[in-house]
């Protein structure tokens, strides 16, 4: 990615090193690229110092990324003596294949920690943060796939199978691949404040993300990836229609084309779980949309997700988070 010249760093400005290697995954190479450098094109236009990115790897030259992609690269080595604000390292599909074959890449890492400003991994990045050392006894986040396999690799690492992204001082992990953006945009806002980061993310069509602390993926997302596509249709009509309070055994029923006694059955042994408790964990989640995106009080979420009033989203909450609405908008909600 070249900048225009218009748009090119000035000496002074902080040098950030988006680190590649065979068989990485190329978004989380090119995402991060992405929303630095629209950072600092925006830098730029406030009359801020930009951010110097380059793209490095362990001899130079091109690195061909999972999907077949090439990407041109400077040596390492070029930035031994220079000082470095921030390091990124991007996860790969092969984690596990590339780990055994990147020995020089977990000494280098572990090098420049001590003088880098801060170090960051996208995905299953990780899993090299945690080879070369640096997560040893921290909290760290990694692809919903697999944090057992990366639990079990890395016993002393904390694995917080939640959240989009996790800060332990200047280290920060991110979770499975498009939450590069949301990483990139916490960095950016950290540096920067919210006015940059929030025109970056509009840019991008995209939303800004709080620091840390949201689900990797949706309830609907995580239905679909445990089961096949039986109630597909089911559930989006469910999303479209949680202000209704009474979503019944028979109303799921009828729109599952099945009789209430079966649906019941079928719905439990395909998903691990009941009707009523899908439906809970959908309102949930909406209502955390809503606290985390909107300045709607929390009487009308409640009745807004079907909940009816306050008190029995509280509970839900309770049960489910282990915090309560309030609580949780104080932590993660945006500043209205």
């Amino acid at each position: 990615m070249t900048m225009s010249p218009e748009f090119l760093p000035k000496k002074s400005s902080r040098t950030v090193l988006f680190v590649t290697y065979p068989d990485m995954c190329l978004l989380d190479v090119t995402g991060p690229q992405t929303v630095f450098w629209l950072a600092s094109k925006e830098m730029t236009r406030q009359r801020v110092t930009a951010y110097d990115c380059h793209t490095i790897s362990a001899d130079g030259g091109l690195v061909q990324a999972a999907e077949g992609v090439q990407i041109q690269t400077r040596p390492a080595a070029d930035f031994d003596s220079q000082p470095i604000d921030t390091v990124i390292i991007p996860g790969s599909f092969f984690i596990q294949s590339v780990l055994p074959k990147s020995d020089a890449l977990h000494t280098w890492i572990r090098d420049v920690s001590t003088r880098a400003r801060r170090i960051a991994s996208v995905c299953t990045g990780s899993f090299l943060l945690a080879k070369a050392g640096l997560l040893n006894g921290k909290r760290a986040a990694t692809h919903w796939m697999v944090c057992d396999v990366f639990q079990s690799l890395f016993p002393d690492v904390v694995v917080d199978r939640e959240s989009l992204f996790v800060r332990e001082g200047s280290i920060w992990t991110s979770a499975g691949v498009s939450s590069c953006i949301d990483l990139s945009l916490a960095l950016i806002e950290e540096d920067c404040g919210r006015s940059i980061a929030m025109n970056v993310a509009q840019e991008m069509v995209v939303f800004l993300k709080r620091p840390g602390g949201q689900s990797q993926f949706s309830q609907l997302l995580k239905a679909q990836a445990l089961e096949k596509d039986t109630f597909d249709n089911l559930h989006l009509w469910i999303m479209n229609n949680l202000d209704n309070e009474e979503l019944t055994i028979e109303m799921l029923a009828e729109q599952a084309c099945m009789s209430p006694r079966n649906f019941a059955r079928v719905y439990k042994k395909t998903t691990g779980r009941s009707p009523a408790k899908a439906v809970e964990l959908f309102r949930l989640e909406s209502a955390r949309r809503l606290l985390e995106d909107s300045n709607h009080n929390i009487r009308t979420i409640a009745r807004q997700c079907g909940f009816g009033d306050e008190e029995r989203m509280r509970t839900a909450f309770l049960r489910t988070l282990a915090i309560a609405p309030s609580e949780y908008r104080e932590r993660f909600a945006t500043s209205f």
